[in-house]
């Protein structure tokens, strides 16, 4: 009896482990989509915090389907624009939304 219950358990758990280990998010069309969206995502960053002119830490980067859109504050319209250069250059990008405003 207790190893039934013990052994129930162990396939109720391993069930919603798997059930929900490859759910992504909404809008997402699998599991590879959200996996490409996300090294897309690093990609950017990366490339950001190599270039000296973009503030790496000022930009928020987030992928989805491949469009990339960039949120957060540039220094001026110059560092907007190598932003939006960096991300749109970037393997693996469809599209970029530029929504960076600019703040001295």
């Amino acid at each position: 009896m207790k190893y039934t219950r013990a052994l129930a358990f162990a396939l109720l758990a391993g069930a919603t482990v798997l059930g929900t280990g490859c759910s992504v998010i909404r809008g997402q069309t699998s599991v590879g989509g959200y996996v490409d969206d996300t090294a897309i995502t690093t990609a950017v960053k990366a490339k950001f915090v190599e270039d000296k002119t973009v503030d790496a830490g000022a930009i928020k980067v987030q992928t989805l389907n491949g469009t990339v859109q960039l949120s957060g504050f540039a220094k001026s319209n110059a560092e907007k624009a190598k932003a939006e250069y960096i991300a749109r250059n970037t393997k693996g990008v469809r599209e970029v939304q530029n929504n960076l405003a600019v703040r001295p």
